[in-house]
């Protein structure tokens, strides 16, 4: 009995593009035939279909998703939510505004992205890999507005895959820490160490590429990726 071939890639669109485990990605796509179309605050350093947004802002990232998909003549095979932020900090240290924008940008500008670019995933029976983290499953002081969006995407996800199931193939990938400048400019107490092990961004985004190319049908639908000496995860 042959086999199910994997599903080629079109194109991906990957918010978080410019940097980290979205330029990762970007690169990783390319790799297995498909093109990326990046939504980013920051244009990416290298050749790729870009557009400007600030995923604080439904709006403004629906806007992008509505413009890259008409330069994509409307096909997508995939879409990925790599963007992310953080405040650290205890909740009456953070101002309130900082503290939003994580929820904003983490789990709000994700949904956005998403519910513009379902029509166009339908029409395909596109996927869609949301990108939460394991503190989406486990809390650490400090971090309630980081916690609160990531816990938010890992419900967000699996209320979509319920809601959409038949329709489009949706994976929830949950990252460890990475080696990514995600944890530049902290101060020391929320820094991972020196002597930390860190998985490389490019094999979590292979994850991330496998999730995408599994054949109609064959879901991947939750998948944790870390390093196995991981202290967020178990």
């Amino acid at each position: 009995m042959s086999r199910p071939e994997k599903t080629a890639l079109g194109n991906v669109l990957i918010t978080g593009g410019a940097s980290g485990l979205g330029a990762a990605t970007v690169e990783a796509v390319r790799a297995a035939g498909g093109v990326p179309l990046v939504i980013d605050r920051n244009k990416p350093e290298t050749d790729v279909i870009w557009e400007y947004a600030d995923l604080a802002h439904s709006e403004d990232a629906e806007r992008a998703v509505h413009t890259l998909l008409h330069r994509a003549d409307g096909h997508l095979s995939a879409v990925f939510t790599a963007a992310g932020i953080d405040s650290c900090g205890k909740l009456d240290d953070v101002s309130t505004e900082d503290w939003e924008r994580v929820v904003r940008v983490n789990l709000l500008g994700t949904a956005a992205v998403i519910r513009a670019a379902l029509p166009a995933l339908r029409a395909g029976h596109g996927t869609v890999v949301t990108c939460a983290s394991t503190l989406g499953l486990k809390a650490l002081p400090d971090a309630t507005a980081y916690c609160a969006s990531k816990f938010g995407v890992v419900g967000f996800t699996r209320a979509l895959a319920a809601e959409t199931a038949g329709e489009i193939g949706v994976t929830l990938l949950v990252p460890g820490g990475m080696h990514t400048a995600f944890f530049d400019g902290r101060p020391a107490q929320y820094a991972p160490p020196p002597d930390v092990q860190l998985n490389k961004p490019e094999d979590v985004a292979a994850a991330a590429v496998f999730a995408m190319t599994q054949p109609r049908g064959c879901e991947v639908r939750e998948l944790v990726v870390c390093h196995s000496t991981e202290q967020s995860w178990p």
